[in-house]
C-alpha cells in the first residue's frame, strides 16, 4: 500500500532553545478476540511498532462494542472456532456491528472469522466445503492484479486455519485466491478480509497444533509437523507482507490523534 500520513509533529522548546518534536498519542485500534486466552499476535505486535495502543475486547464475555469508532483509528476483528452462522447472541452482534466501521468508513480488518463475518455483513453465504475439506496449515495464495497494487510482495503461502470460506461479496474487489476456499483476501473500501492467519505466532501455533489436533484429522489438512517445517521456509515471507498491509492498511486515511478527536 503507498498510501502514507500527512500528520506532522508538534514541535515544542527544548531547554537550551533547541526545538523538539513531541508526536501526540494516536487514538487505539479496536480488537475484538474469541476466546479467553486469544491474543491479536502479530497483527498486535504490528500495531504497537506502529505507536498504536490496543482496546481488547471480548463480546462472547460480555464486553460491549462501541456505538461509534469515533474514539478509535480502526478496528480488528480475529479468529475462532465458532462459525459465523452460529446462532449466539454475539456472533449475531459482532456481523451487525460491522455495519459501524462500513458507515463511518474507518480501517476494519477480519482476520479468519472475522473475514466471514465481514463477508456476511456485506450479504455473502458463508458455508464448509463441498467436499468437506479444510484448510489446515500452509497453502498456495495467488494475488490479483489488484492485490499487486495494494500491497506489493505477496507470500507464495500462508497459513491457514478453517473448515469453512464465504463468496466474494457483491461489489467487492479480490485480492487474493485459492484453491479448495477461492476467496482468500477481499476489499469494500476501507474494509478488508483475510481468510488466512498472518498473525499467528510461533507460539500461537504450538498451542493451535496441541488443542485442535482433532481439526488435524479432516480431509485436506496438513500433518503436525509440516506446520513447523513449512514455517520455517515461509514465515519471512508472510511476515514482511503482514507489516506493509498492516502499514498501509491504517494510513490509507490521516492517522487521527487523541487531541484531535477531543475537539
Amino acid at each position: 500500500m503507498s498510501f502514507r500520513s500527512n500528520q506532522t509533529n508538534v514541535v515544542l522548546p527544548f531547554p537550551g532553545g533547541r526545538p523538539i518534536a513531541v508526536t501526540p498519542p494516536l487514538l487505539p485500534v479496536l480488537v475484538v478476540l474469541h476466546q479467553e486466552t486469544s491474543t491479536p499476535g502479530r497483527v498486535g505486535n504490528a500495531l504497537r511498532a506502529l505507536g498504536y495502543c490496543l482496546d481488547i475486547r471480548r463480546p462472547r464475555f460480555g464486553d460491549p462494542l462501541p456505538e461509534t469508532l469515533d474514539r478509535h483509528a480502526g478496528a480488528v476483528i480475529f479468529g475462532g472456532p465458532m462459525s459465523a452462522n452460529d446462532g449466539d447472541d454475539y456472533v449475531r452482534r459482532e456481523i451487525d456491528w460491522i455495519e459501524v466501521p462500513l458507515r463511518e468508513q474507518r480501517p476494519f480488518l477480519g482476520i479468519c472469522l472475522g473475514a466471514q463475518m465481514l463477508a456476511k455483513q456485506l450479504g455473502a453465504p458463508v458455508a464448509p466445503h463441498p467436499e468437506g475439506r479444510v484448510e489446515v496449515g500452509y497453502y498456495p495464495i495467488r494475488p490479483t492484479r489488484a492485490g499487486h497494487v495494494l500491497c506489493p510482495n505477496w507470500p507464495d503461502r500462508v497459513y491457514h486455519w478453517h473448515g469453512e470460506g464465504f463468496e466474494l461479496p457483491a461489489g467487492c474487489e479480490l485480492l487474493a485466491e485459492g484453491d479448495d476456499f477461492p476467496v482468500q483476501a477481499f476489499q469494500s473500501g476501507n474494509a478488508f478480509g483475510l481468510q488466512f492467519h498472518p498473525d499467528v505466532t510461533y507460539a500461537m501455533m504450538h498451542r493451535w497444533t496441541t488443542r485442535g489436533c482433532v481439526r488435524m484429522d479432516s480431509p485436506g489438512a496438513r500433518p503436525h509437523h509440516l506446520h513447523f517445517e513449512d514455517r520455517a521456509v515461509r514465515d519471512v515471507a508472510e511476515r514482511a507482507w503482514l507489516k506493509n498491509f498492516i502499514d498501509g492498511w491504517l494510513t490509507r486515511m490521516p492517522r487521527v490523534i487523541m487531541s484531535e478527536a477531543a475537539e
